[in-house]
């Protein structure tokens, strides 16, 4: 089979980036259920027969046998399944680049999709490095980019203006409550959050809202604001993230010689992040490459994934499409990256182990050469009479933390991982407290931040008048006195007439309505000053003529957020030579091409739809187990190992949930490059309540050989020193005591979540009992806290 063109793709549940994704479905794709039998997959002979006939390139040069035999894949269907720092990176970069250079493609034809913008940029330096050849002008990108690039491309056939533009979370969401306000929507029963993402889930499945069944009133309701948040989009010409993938899908399934130029185009299809995948994004992959035994087929899928790292079901990803894929398309080859260069081989016993408990999986195990490492460090935090067991734990792990900076290790390569958001809170405090620097991942981005967000309003209006969502975040912003009378008045203007806002000013009667056209008036002015500017001369000229920049430059506090909007203007200035674009901004509305300022707002808005981690800034990283997928620490912290919390209280009564959450422990495991200390408190404030908590499972099933169960020297207090995890603590003999309440050592108790124990030893002072529990082991408990009942 011949290779005329490579489509490498990388999946997540929100991927954005410079150029895309393409994919989509107008109808409802079909469900396929598969039995989990890893049997039913061939693996591949080490290396393959073909490698006796590879050339000696230096590009296959410090490639394992298992990277090899991927990289040199015959051109049939295949699955790699690519265990935790196994180099997959390296492999489908090196696939591309091994193609190109055995002239199976040329690099006109190469299309890769990657996971975020700074993935798909370090792809293009690295195959610049690989080979001597101009890779610029290749199709790699991230999933939204991508199909953003496909629409500009044929925006016609997709009903689209040339310049349209991309809404990102925040500006689909103020549209939504905006249409709310608009139609009299009941957002006490129906919150626009909720409507957003009803709006996203079925887009997601390939679903318009005639297709969707109206089950009951509910329903209904929500699918006639899909259909009126539809009409709106399209009269202002803007579209959503999901829509970049629908729309792209219902182009190719509606266009059959646009379909089959892109199956002829390109002949290697390689998806990273496979597990990742939702049901229409498999439809899609289907569809491109031409399913089995259809009127057509296309190039060969190489799938690449890790079915034990799917952790992202609550955004629709489905794992189950590893097994339909080799179902499916017949896949002959199935190789294993199993050799892991992050971690000493006790950290991935240690997730081995773990995830062996799953029964739906395919099956490897890691392994590395890099020898044992440290041991996988456990420490369970105990209550005293002032503080909680979290607090306790927090405490601990802040020590810790201040003798791995004491003793050289870098402060950006130490993370604290958690299960829930809310657990952060407790960790900053103890973090403040001592003085050391931290990072929370999920802070605002630079393209979120409210005076970029203020900014790029301005310059959307320039290129589209019509965007009412932009219009009315700065029409009175800087504030010009325009209340929300006035704003509710010019709404139903616009509504009666079928208009945009600013073609409604001017049926706007006295004051309000002068000051309204004033600003109208003035957008207008800057789209023709701006006519014939380089692309960062226009971002300059309209934060100067808007009134931004003065704005901020007058507020007291404003020096970040105008030092923020010099960057704007950097990152505009660049942003055409990059993408080797004219910088030249035309603003002619009729054009059938977009212009370069549409294209900057456009990777805009999908850098701030990228919700992934960003680079490590100096200071501890702390940040949800979700978050983490794709980095590594030298030291990592993962807290609150506690039933109903880790595994969370969703998923202990559902087998497919309890495994999702065992794949995601799995993916915190795997974080860890020398050092992984896991902990858990016996009790927790959360969210304004006190938690009993019995361990996790997942601690129970790690290998005793690979794990160091440790403890504090003694229940400590705020200024209290820790125990060392260099020093772990066996119980000591003390001579019997009595609290109170009448307890003694060697006394018989009931605890209502331990059940029966045995008290071991009493600090009436603080206030503490040891208790060894039948089944649950020895913990530390509060007494006021406990209540422990005698049993006689």
């Amino acid at each position: 089979m011949g290779c005329a063109g490579i489509l490498s793709v990388r999946f997540s549940a929100f991927s954005g980036g410079v150029f895309g994704e393409m994919g989509g479905d107008f109808y409802n794709p079909v469900m396929h259920t598969s039995p989990f039998d890893p049997s039913a997959f061939p693996t591949a002979t080490e290396g393959g027969e073909h490698q006796s006939n590879l050339s000696d390139s230096p590009l296959l040069a410090n490639l394992n046998v298992e990277q090899l035999a991927a990289v040199t894949l015959p051109a049939e269907h295949a699955l790699v399944l690519a265990g935790a720092g196994s180099g997959k990176t390296r492999v489908l970069t090196t696939r591309i680049a091994w193609l190109l250079q055995t002239g199976q493609i040329s690099s006109s034809g190469v299309l890769a999709v990657t996971f975020t913008n700074k993935a798909a940029r370090e792809m293009v330096a690295r195959l610049s490095a690989m080979l001597s050849l101009r890779v610029q002008g290749m199709w790699i990108g991230t999933f939204h980019g991508l199909c953003n690039r496909f629409l500009r491309a044929h925006h016609t056939l997709a009903h689209l203006p040339a310049g349209f533009q991309v809404l990102d979370v925040q500006d689909q969401l103020s549209a939504i409550k905006r249409l709310c306000k608009q139609f009299g929507v009941d957002t006490e029963r129906y919150a626009p959050k909720v409507l957003q993402g009803f709006i996203s889930a079925n887009k997601e499945d390939g679903l318009r809202p005639e297709a969707v069944p109206a089950k009951d009133l509910d329903t209904r309701k929500k699918l006639e604001v899909y259909r009126l948040y539809e009409e709106q989009c399209q009269r202002e010409g803007v579209v959503d993230f999901g829509e970049l993938i629908l729309r792209s899908y219902e182009l190719l399934r509606d266009h059959a010689s646009v379909r089959e130029h892109y199956r002829r185009r390109f002949a290697h299809v390689l998806i990273d992040e496979f597990q990742d995948t939702n049901r229409l994004q498999y439809e899609w992959i289907k569809m491109l490459v031409g399913a089995p035994g259809g009127e057509s087929s296309g190039g060969c899928i190489l799938a690449v994934g890790d079915d034990d790292q799917s952790i992202y079901a609550f955004r629709g990803a489905r794992v189950g499409n590893m097994f339909d894929f080799v179902r499916e398309f017949g896949v002959q080859h199935h190789i294993k990256l199993e050799e892991n260069y992050r971690s000493g081989s006790h950290i991935l016993d240690c997730a081995n182990a773990l995830i062996g408990h799953n029964r739906e999986r395919l099956g490897k195990n890691l392994r590395t050469s890099q020898g044992t490492g440290e041991m996988v460090r456990v420490f369970e935090a105990t209550p005293n009479g002032q503080h909680s067991g979290d607090f306790i734990e927090a405490a601990w792990i802040v020590e810790e933390i201040r003798h791995l900076a004491d003793g050289g290790w870098p402060l950006r390569e130490i993370a604290v991982l958690y299960r829930s958001n809310a657990q952060s809170r407790v960790i900053e405090s103890a973090l403040v407290q001592v003085g050391i620097s931290y990072r929370v991942y999920g802070g605002l981005r630079f393209f979120d931040r409210a005076e970029i967000k203020n900014a790029l309003a301005y310059l959307r209006l320039i290129e589209n008048p019509h965007d009412d969502t932009s219009f009315l975040r700065v029409v009175n912003f800087p504030p010009r006195g325009i209340g929300l009378r006035t704003l509710e008045q010019l709404q139903d203007v616009a509504q009666s007439r079928g208009c945009a806002l600013s073609d409604a000013a001017s049926a706007l009667d006295g004051r309000p309505g002068r000051i309204v056209q004033t600003f109208v008036d003035s957008l207008h002015e800057m789209r023709s000053t701006v006519q014939g500017l380089r692309l960062g001369q226009v971002v300059e000229r309209v934060l100067d003529r808007s009134g931004v920049l003065e704005h901020y430059r007058n507020d007291r506090e404003g020096a970040d957020r105008v030092a923020n909007l010099e960057e704007l203007v950097h990152a505009a200035e660049g942003f055409a030579a990059a993408e080797g674009l004219d910088p030249i901004v035309h603003t002619d509305l009729s054009s059938e091409e977009p212009s370069v300022l549409a294209l900057f707002l456009t990777q805009a808005a999908l850098e701030a739809g990228d919700n992934t981690a960003q680079s490590a800034q100096e200071g501890v990283q702390l940040m949800t187990v979700h978050s983490s997928k794709g980095l590594e620490f030298d030291a990592v912290f993962l807290t609150g190992l506690e039933e109903g919390l880790f595994p969370h209280d969703n998923a202990l009564s559902d087998r497919a949930g309890l495994e999702e959450e065992r794949r995601l422990m799995y993916v915190a495991i795997t974080r860890a490059r020398s050092r992984l200390v896991l902990s858990h408190a016996q009790t927790r404030m959360l969210h304004g309540q006190t938690r009993y908590n019995l361990r996790s499972r997942f601690l129970d099933e790690l290998p005793e050989h690979a794990v160091r169960w440790i403890t504090a020297r003694k229940a400590a207090s705020p200024s209290a020193p820790m125990a060392s995890s260099r020093q772990p603590v066996a119980p000591t003999a003390q001579r019997p005591a009595q609290d109170e309440a009448g307890l003694r050592v060697g006394q018989k108790v009931f605890h209502n979540h331990f059940g029966e124990g045995e008290v071991l030893r009493l600090d009436p002072q603080a206030g503490h009992a040891q208790v060894s529990f039948t089944r649950h082991g020895v913990k530390w408990l509060a007494l006021a806290i406990a209540k422990l009942t005698p049993v006689d």
